[in-house]
């Protein structure tokens, strides 16, 4: 599911198409690996949404600057698998307060920054949230400090690392 590591010169490549600066967090990731393979249990990240590879990266940064004239440096990251009309985006517009923050983006609603409380979720303190949540068996937990209890991680036979809103029936992050 995960690809093998973008590399320094794949990084380098994706960024002069994009015209932007990857934030230090997500280059990293890429670094990592150049996100996952689209198929079955590849949304492993929270929300069940996969990092998409640098290239599709481009692609959809492209056609949504292009095409639907959003805003330059609201980077599409991240979205479930098959789906095309929303997801995670990071803002690499340097010099903006939300430089390196993350948020949601939809086809019919724009964008919007996430958590959209006080505080922004920077891709760093998101990553490193995920890791805790994994790490400690729990839900999320908001920048504000509040426990976002429909986004639950959860091991399963069949898909491996899934997320789970406890509220769907048969769904329940204790097993």
């Amino acid at each position: 599911m995960l690809r093998p590591p973008a590399g320094e010169a794949g990084i380098a490549a994706a960024e002069a198409a994009l015209g932007v600066e990857l934030p230090a967090a997500l280059a990293a990731s890429y670094r990592g690996h150049d996100g996952f393979d689209e198929g079955h249990g590849s949304g492993i990240l929270s929300s069940d949404m996969m990092m998409l590879p640098l290239e599709q990266l481009v692609e959809e940064y492209r056609t949504q600057t292009q095409e639907w004239g959003r805003e330059a440096g609201v980077l599409p990251f991240a979205r479930k698998a098959g789906d095309i009309w929303s997801g995670w985006y990071g803002d690499v517009r340097k010099g903006e307060p939300s430089y390196g923050g993350l948020g949601r983006w939809s086809v019919d609603g724009g964008s919007e920054p996430y958590w959209a409380g006080s505080q922004c979720w920077t891709l760093t303190d998101w990553l490193g949230e995920i890791a805790a949540a994994l790490e400690e068996g729990r839900c999320l937990r908001r920048p504000d400090g509040a426990d976002d209890r429909y986004n639950w991680p959860v091991l399963t036979g069949l898909r491996g690392l899934t997320w789970v809103d406890p509220r769907v029936r048969g769904c329940s992050p204790k097993g």
